[in-house]
């Protein structure tokens, strides 16, 4: 790694307060390698404690996982040993942010990330089985991606508002997103789950500052109509819970603000990860998404949310039908925050 780059890995180490664990080049399923690669992640309490692994989300960062442990959670540091690890692209772990030297950074997997997380989990911190894994999301995602992947490895699996596998409607939601950042620097989508059409013909071209701020406002104004439901935004709770003055307040200083916070190459690694979604696309599946389902051993608590856009409880359903009798358990968050229902937002 080049000492600018670990510089930068130590500065958003002590930013945030994390670690980091270098896997060294990491070989990616794609065929494709994260050179000199390294995994961020985070432990609460002991680790003589059961252990629970607690992955981030799409865009989300360490310390965003924290509002979920406490004293007064379930996830107490006193009861249990917790591990949060980052996603390759959030930032924190292996990213086109702090890997400028990776152009393009290759496309990852939800079974890469799992992969790189078992090697943290048992080789560095030693754990030999987990309690639980859980996750919001995309963390959601790995959780399923764990529990297939690593079926004997953990008692109990808890995905809420995710999937196992990300719908045909969910990609093309993606597509608006990538499309958002693809346009402001003058290209447009391949197709899912691939890169934009100049990089296909011609090879990686960069953001310049305008196309940046460009693309991630517009990345949030095509979140903005999918993150909350229909419910939430005719109650306005935007106003009436966020203290929002009205829509167009909202739309810039909630969405526009977060979207840009964030590193455009980083948003797309992470958006190619979920839109390629699929827990079943490795062995012994092949493909086979019912086989998959059935291949999961820990009792599963299945928590979508019964407005979210993305994960509607509808495709929860199909996946706890679809695992072996008494493994499955699904509960629907009676909420109109949306996909929102299980994020911090609605602890408000």
């Amino acid at each position: 790694m080049a000492s600018e780059e670990l510089a930068k890995v130590e500065q958003l180490k002590i930013a945030d307060d994390y670690e980091v664990y270098k896997l060294g080049d990491f070989k990616l399923k794609s065929g494709g390698e994260i050179p000199d690669a390294f995994i961020a992640y985070k432990t609460l309490g002991d680790a003589s404690l059961p252990a629970i692994i607690y992955p981030s989300w799409y865009s989300g960062l360490i310390s965003d996982n924290l509002w979920l442990t406490g004293p007064d959670k379930t996830l107490n540091s006193e009861t249990y040993y917790i591990i949060i690890p980052a996603l390759f692209g959030n930032g924190q772990s292996s990213s086109p942010s702090n890997t400028p030297s990776l152009r393009p950074f290759p496309p990852v997997l939800f079974y890469d990330n799992v992969r790189a997380q078992y090697e943290l989990v048992t080789k560095h911190l030693g754990i030999k089985h987990a309690r639980a894994v859980l996750g919001w999301s995309m963390g959601a995602g790995q959780t399923y991606q764990w529990a297939t992947q690593y079926p004997d490895f953990m008692d109990i699996v808890v995905p809420f508002c995710g999937s196992a596998k990300t719908s045909l409607h969910n990609q093309v939601f993606l597509e608006g997103v990538k499309s958002a950042l693809f346009a402001a620097k003058g290209t447009s989508s391949a197709g899912v789950s691939k890169a934009d059409l100049h990089t296909e013909k011609y090879g990686y071209s960069s953001f310049i500052p305008e196309t940046r701020s460009n693309g991630l406002k517009a990345l949030g104004r095509v979140y903005a109509g999918w993150g909350f439901s229909q419910a939430f935004y005719r109650e306005r709770l935007y106003e009436s819970v966020l203290g929002f003055k009205d829509l167009d307040d909202f739309l810039i200083n909630f969405w526009e603000a977060w979207a840009c916070s964030k590193d455009p190459e980083n948003m797309l690694v992470m958006a190619h990860t979920w839109q390629a979604g699929d827990c079943s696309q490795q062995e012994p599946y092949n493909g086979d998404f019912k086989k998959a389902m059935h291949g999961i051993k820990a009792k599963a608590l299945v928590l979508p949310g019964k407005t979210d856009l993305y994960f509607p409880p509808e495709d929860s359903d199909m996946e706890v039908e679809n695992m072996r009798p008494g493994v499955g358990t699904l509960k629907v968050f009676p909420s109109i925050w949306g996909h929102w229902a299980g994020g911090e937002w609605n602890s408000i």
